[in-house]
């Protein structure tokens, strides 16, 4: 397996490269997280210039749709490359958008269990609190997860996954093949419902950019939020 540094610049080369292929235009810039089993990887400056006619056009919706089904169609491809850059076993791929701020994430969820000593919470912030938070945002938008765990993959980057989040209706509408719908539906509730509920308070930083994506058919979601730099005195 390449050495960290060399895989961080591996992997960020390859992202670029796919989505200059894929989309006519790669990111400015990318930035790779690696705390196994996730891997986070961030992007800026990305935004095609007839997507960027649509954005300006308030078009929101029929980008992030084409997104996805992109992105549904690289799964399969990403998950290859990764076994070939450095074995990692890539079980799942979850992508999402920030379009305003030409922004996006990648997250990649290996094959293994993950390190309890390797994610562990830096101490004075409440991890249990936050997981209250992220509870009560998400019974806001359809119900309280069966489960939510959250892990701290470094200092401005925090994963949540929640399991068992659907409702009925949701999983009617899975079941009749609304499953895009449903995604472009659900996105930007989660941002609202999560811009109101005390997230910065209970993590004493304020959050840049949070990113969701959805696994319907295993009832998962995952979440990365980006804290802002801690201020300097």
């Amino acid at each position: 397996m390449p050495q960290e540094k060399t895989l961080h610049s591996e992997i960020s080369s390859y992202v670029s490269t796919l989505l200059r292929s894929n989309f006519g235009k790669g990111p400015t810039s990318v930035y790779v997280s690696i705390k196994r089993p996730y891997i986070t990887i961030h992007f800026r400056g990305f935004l095609a210039p007839m997507e960027a006619i649509l954005v300006k056009q308030k078009e929101f919706q029929r980008v992030l749709q084409t997104r996805d089904l992109m992105m549904n169609d690289l799964r399969s491809e990403i998950i290859l490359a990764f076994w070939k850059i450095a074995e990692l076993e890539v079980k799942e791929i979850y992508a999402d958008w920030d379009l305003e701020n030409k922004t996006g994430m990648i997250i990649a969820v290996l094959n293994e269990e993950p390190a309890a000593d390797t994610l562990k919470w830096p101490k004075e912030v409440d991890q249990k609190a936050f997981e209250e938070t992220i509870d009560a945002a998400s019974f806001k938008a359809e119900k309280t997860p069966g489960k939510t765990e959250s892990f701290w993959l470094n200092d401005r980057t925090i994963l949540v996954k929640r399991s068992e989040i659907l409702v009925r209706i949701e999983k009617e509408l899975i079941q009749n093949g609304f499953v895009e719908e449903l995604k472009l539906a659900k996105r930007p509730l989660e941002h609202k419902v999560m811009s109101e509920v005390p997230i910065e308070t209970v993590l004493g930083r304020n959050v840049a950019e949070m990113f969701v994506d959805w696994n319907f058919d295993e009832d998962i979601s995952y979440s990365v939020f980006l804290l802002s730099p801690v201020e300097t005195k």
